[in-house]
């Protein structure tokens, strides 16, 4: 069996299986890309692809917008605000 290793920086993950995981739809995703709330590596003109610590902030991205009720602009000036 393999014990593979993959750094929480490297993008490994599509947009359909971070959709999944994270429970936001594709056109939210692509919204929160071109509003630099988390910017996926491209490949190409159009695929994009996440690493773990971009999963795990959309995570928090999706808890402000279903539970807190913050739109993409707030979210983004929460963010800014905890870096």
């Amino acid at each position: 069996m393999f014990d593979i290793q993959i750094s929480p920086d490297e993008p490994v993950y599509v947009i359909s299986v971070v959709s999944k995981l994270v429970g936001i739809p594709l056109w939210t995703l692509r919204q929160l890309d071109k509003a630099g709330v988390v910017c996926p590596k491209r490949i190409g003109k159009k695929s994009r692809l996440y690493s773990l610590k971009d999963v795990r902030r959309l995570e928090y991205v999706h808890f402000l917008i279903e539970e807190k009720h913050v739109n993409i602009s707030g979210v983004k000036i929460i963010l800014e605000k905890e870096e």
